[in-house]
C-alpha cells in the first residue's frame, strides 16, 4: 500500500480488503486497468462486455452505499446492447461507463438535473454527446451524483444526498461532476464522464485524485436543444486516471459540428501518435496567488512548487508570473452568466411543463440564483461575455510568450461534509431574495459562494475564455491525507500539448491515484 494513504482510517478498513482480495481476477482488480487495456481485453475475447458488466455492477453494489456515487443503473439494457455489439474498431470496445446524470440524457433514463423539479423526467431521446460515447464503443451502465444543475463545486443534492469522497468519505468528492470522480477513483468503473462549466471536471479531479481535462470550447458534440451550454463555457469530457485512455478519448469524441455555434478544428490523426510523448521544449508560466485574492492552502502552493522544480530539472524555462486580468470582474461577469442562464432555463421548463416552477420545488441557492436572474438586464448580460471575449485575447497574448500556465488546480483539499458553505446571516437572506434588490440579489450571489470560490478560484478562466485546462493528481497534503491537483492552462486547440505534459508526470511516477492501491 501507498504510505501517503496510512493516516486514512476508512481506506485502511474498508477499501483495503478489496482492493487487496480482488486485485487480479475479481472485479476490483478489473477496473484498476484503463479502459483502453478492457477494451483491448474484450477484443481479444479474453473477456466479455457482459462479464465487464457484471464485475462493475458488484463493485458498485459494494461501494455505492457509502459512496452515493451512482443514482441510477441500466443494467438490463446495458447487457442487451452488450450482445448486440460488433466489433468495428472502437476505441472503448465494451467498456462499461457511468455518464454524469446532468446534461448527458440516454432515452428511457432520468433527466432529473439533480433536482427534485424533475425527479420524476425521463429523456426521450439520446443527445449527441450520448451517441458519440456509444459509437466510441462504450456501453453505458447507468448515471453520476450531481448537485442541482451543476451549481456547486461539491455535490449535495437534496434528492439524492452527498457523493463522498473514496479516500476519506467523512469529505466531498468535488462537484459537479462529483459522483463521477466517486465512482472512478473507487474503481467502480474505468473511466467516467463529466461536464465542466467552471471546473466541473477538474476540481473533482483535484478533490479525487484524479485526471481532469476540459477541452477547448466547441471540441465535444453538443446538441441536439442545447447547443450554448452556459455561452459555451460549459463542456461535456471525461475523468481518467491515465494519459493513454485521455487521449483516445479526445481522438473518439473530438468532433466538427456545422449546426453548432462554437467549432474548433478537428486534432489530425498523427498528432495524437505523439501526444503521449513528454515536450522537448517548453516555456512555463506560474502562480500560487489566486485571482480573487483569496488564501491559497500552504498545500496548493507546495503541489505548484514540486511540479515546478520537476519542470525546471527537465530544462523547461520556468517564469513566475500570472496574466494581466482583473480575477474579481470576471468571475462577476461569471455570475451575471449564471443568473441569466438560470432565468433563461427556468422559463423554458415552464413553457415546456406549461405551470410555473415555485420556490419550494428548487433549493435555496438555486431560487436564489434564478431570482438574480430575473433582475439581470440584456446589457449587463452583453457586457459579461465581451469581458470573457477581452480576457480570451489578453490569454492568447499571454501565450504568445509561454506556452503553459500552470496554478493549483484548488486552493484547498476537498471540504468536509460537515462543513457549512453559508452563514446564517447569508441563509436568512437567501430565503428573502425576492426582497432584495437587483443590485442586492447580484451581491448576494457572490457573497453566498464566495467560501465555495476559495476553495476553487483558479479554475473559472478556462472556461470563460474557452481554453484548454487539465488537472493532474501529483500531490498527497501529509497533514489530511487527501489529493490536490496542479492545473495547467495552454491556448485554443492545444491539448496535445497539455497531454504531453500529463505524459512527463506520469512517467516520472508523480500521479497519486487510489486506483494504485
Amino acid at each position: 500500500m501507498k504510505t501517503y494513504l496510512n493516516n486514512i482510517p476508512w481506506v485502511l478498513t474498508q477499501i483495503k480488503g478489496i482492493y487487496v482480495k480482488l486485485s487480479s481476477k475479481s472485479l476490483g482488480g478489473v477496473f484498476m486497468q484503463s479502459a483502453l487495456s478492457l477494451a483491448n481485453a474484450v477484443r481479444q475475447q479474453q473477456v466479455s462486455s457482459i462479464e465487464l458488466i457484471e464485475q462493475a455492477k458488484s463493485r458498485i453494489a459494494q461501494l455505492n452505499p457509502e459512496l452515493n456515487a451512482v443514482v441510477h443503473t441500466r443494467y438490463g439494457a446495458a447487457k442487451q446492447e452488450a450482445a448486440q455489439l460488433k466489433d468495428t474498431g472502437q476505441p472503448f470496445l465494451g467498456v462499461p461507463l457511468l455518464i454524469k446524470g446532468l446534461g448527458q440524457n440516454i432515452a428511457g433514463s432520468p433527466a432529473t438535473l439533480g433536482s427534485k423539479s424533475f425527479q420524476d423526467t425521463i429523456a426521450k431521446a439520446t443527445d449527441n454527446y450520448v451517441q458519440r460515447l456509444q459509437a466510441m464503443g462504450f456501453i453505458i451502465i447507468g448515471q453520476t451524483n450531481v448537485p442541482e444543475f451543476g451549481f456547486k463545486n461539491i455535490t449535495d443534492a437534496q434528492i439524492y444526498g452527498p457523493a463522498k469522497n473514496p479516500w476519506n468519505p467523512a469529505f466531498y468528492s468535488g462537484g459537479s461532476s462529483g459522483g463521477a470522480a466517486s465512482a472512478l477513483a473507487s474503481g467502480m468503473v474505468s473511466l467516467a464522464t463529466g461536464s465542466d462549466g467552471g471546473g466541473s471536471i477538474r476540481i473533482p479531479a483535484s478533490f479525487s485524485g484524479l485526471i481532469g481535462l476540459k477541452p477547448t470550447r466547441g471540441r465535444v458534440p453538443v446538441g441536439p436543444g442545447e447547443y450554448r451550454s452556459w455561452q459555451g463555457a460549459a463542456i461535456n469530457f471525461a475523468l481518467t486516471t491515465n494519459v493513454a485512455d485521455t487521449a483516445a478519448f479526445l481522438q473518439g469524441i473530438q468532433t466538427l459540428q456545422p449546426e453548432a455555434p462554437f467549432q474548433t478544428p478537428l486534432i489530425p490523426a498523427t498528432d495524437f501518435q505523439t501526444m503521449t510523448t513528454p515536450p522537448a521544449h517548453l516555456r512555463v508560466a506560474f502562480t500560487t496567488e489566486s485571482p480573487v485574492g483569496s488564501p491559497v492552502s500552504a498545500a496548493a502552493k507546495n503541489a505548484v512548487l514540486e511540479a515546478v522544480n520537476l519542470l525546471a530539472n527537465q530544462g523547461y524555462a520556468v517564469t513566475e508570473i500570472k496574466p494581466n486580468l482583473d480575477g474579481r470582474q470576471l468571475m462577476d461577469s461569471y455570475f451575471v452568466m449564471n443568473d441569466g442562464e438560470t432565468a433563461a432555463m427556468v422559463a423554458a421548463f415552464e413553457h415546456l411543463g406549461k405551470q410555473a416552477i415555485t420556490k419550494d420545488q428548487m433549493e435555496p441557492i438555486s431560487w436564489a440564483i434564478y431570482q438574480a436572474g430575473l433582475s439581470t438586464t440584456a446589457a449587463e448580460y452583453s457586457l459579461a461575455l465581451s469581458s470573457w471575449d477581452q480576457a480570451a485575447a489578453t490569454m492568447v497574448a499571454f501565450f504568445d510568450d509561454y506556452d503553459v500556465y500552470l496554478t493549483p488546480t484548488t486552493a484547498k483539499t476537498a471540504p468536509a461534509l460537515a462543513h457549512q458553505f453559508q452563514s446564517p446571516l447569508l441563509q436568512a437572506q437567501i430565503a428573502q431574495v425576492e426582497n432584495l434588490s437587483p443590485k442586492e440579489r447580484q451581491n448576494l450571489v457572490y457573497d453566498f459562494f464566495y467560501d465555495s470560490l476559495t476553495y476553487s478560484p483558479f479554475t473559472q478562466l478556462a472556461n470563460l475564455t474557452g481554453q484548454p485546462a487539465i488537472s493532474l493528481p501529483t500531490y498527497v497534503d501529509k497533514k489530511s491525507g487527501l489529493p490536490l491537483g496542479i492545473q495547467f492552462m495552454a491556448n485554443k486547440g492545444q491539448e496535445g500539448r497539455l497531454l504531453q505534459l500529463a505524459a512527463l508526470f506520469e512517467n516520472q511516477g508523480c500521479f497519486k491515484l487510489l486506483a494504485q492501491l
